[in-house]
């Protein structure tokens, strides 16, 4: 199957790092290279690193990137290992950061992926990187019913954890959830007839298992506080949230390294020494235009929030 992905909000991430001349940018998701190709097009002056865990986006980024060859380098990493690749390139300070947290149409549309909550007989995967021991199966047939429900209620926000984990035990009692059809079959047996209307109703249980078998939310503040403060002075960081917890984080990292002396307003000086160190360009989170939702509508729930090194 053909690597695609539709980049979300291109216009707005791409202008909203204010590119520099000559500049050092990171791509730390660079998926179907969509934002990448459209820096480097853009910008013929500038260099770009970056990473990817899933050897097929990192394929496809590559040659779609060929034009610009000597210009990028894609890494095999997680982008929270960015410290690392910096190092092997010789970078201590970027120019500018892009990190888009979405999972790509390739990777949700193709059913050996094991993503899709669609009626298929996939086998349950949902692995970022292929060689990543945990799979969706495991979580699925063998996490405990505790275990599973907090994952269901803290990463999916699932009203209905409990129910829809009590089947899941029920049914691996007697035979392992295998496949992707299997396990949304049982989600929507157990969710209320009037609460299955609108968005799928295994939407959460999905993403709430795939946030645990990629540790997507793992070390995400320290992230988005270390790789900021490793941006030049004027430097910017784009990040594209797709649900609630994740933009939670980042807007929580935001506001701590905006926030300036925390002394109590009772002190005559700054004992605290804590200095701001960005400035929130989006005060509110970009969200997609109509037009664009009508074209993706993965885009309906994204939301872009950009800050500035000061």
């Amino acid at each position: 199957m053909e690597f695609s992905h539709i980049p979300v909000m291109l216009e707005e991430c791409v202008s909203g790092l204010n590119v520099k001349e000559n500049g050092i940018y990171f791509d730390g998701t660079v998926g179907g290279a969509g934002h990448s190709y459209e820096l480097l097009n853009r910008n013929p002056s500038i260099r770009l690193v970056a990473t990817d865990l899933d050897d097929e986006a990192i394929a496809a980024a590559n040659e779609r990137l060929s034009p610009f060859s000597g210009r990028f380098r894609i890494y095999k990493s997680n982008y929270k290992d960015f410290e690392e690749v910096f190092s092997k390139e010789g970078i201590d300070l970027i120019d500018g950061a892009l990190l888009d947290f979405g999972v790509s149409s390739h990777q949700l549309d193709d059913d050996e992926r094991g993503f899709s909550y669609r009626k298929t007989d996939a086998r349950l995967d949902m692995r970022m990187d292929q060689s990543n021991p945990l799979t969706a199966y495991e979580v699925v047939n063998t996490y405990p019913y505790e275990k599973l429900v907090k994952i269901l209620k803290d990463y999916g926000e699932e009203k209905f954890a409990s129910a829809i984990v009590k089947n899941i035990v029920k049914k691996r009692e007697t035979k392992p959830v295998e496949t992707c059809g299997e396990l949304s079959d049982i989600v929507e047996e157990s969710i209320p007839a009037k609460f299955r209307f609108g968005a799928p109703c295994e939407r959460k249980t999905f993403q709430a298992i795939r946030i645990e078998v990629n540790g997507e939310l793992d070390g995400l503040y320290e992230l988005v506080l270390k790789l900021t403060r490793r941006l030049k002075k004027g430097g910017r960081i784009a990040i594209l949230t797709f649900h609630s917890l994740e933009d939670r984080i980042v807007k929580e990292a935001f506001r701590e390294m905006e926030t300036d002396c925390i002394c109590p307003k009772s002190f005559p000086v700054c004992v605290c020494g804590k200095k701001r160190e960005i400035k929130i360009i989006t005060k509110k989170p970009i969200t997609a235009s109509e037009k664009e939702m009508k074209i993706n509508s993965r885009s309906k729930c994204a939301k872009l929030r950009i800050a500035e090194r000061v």
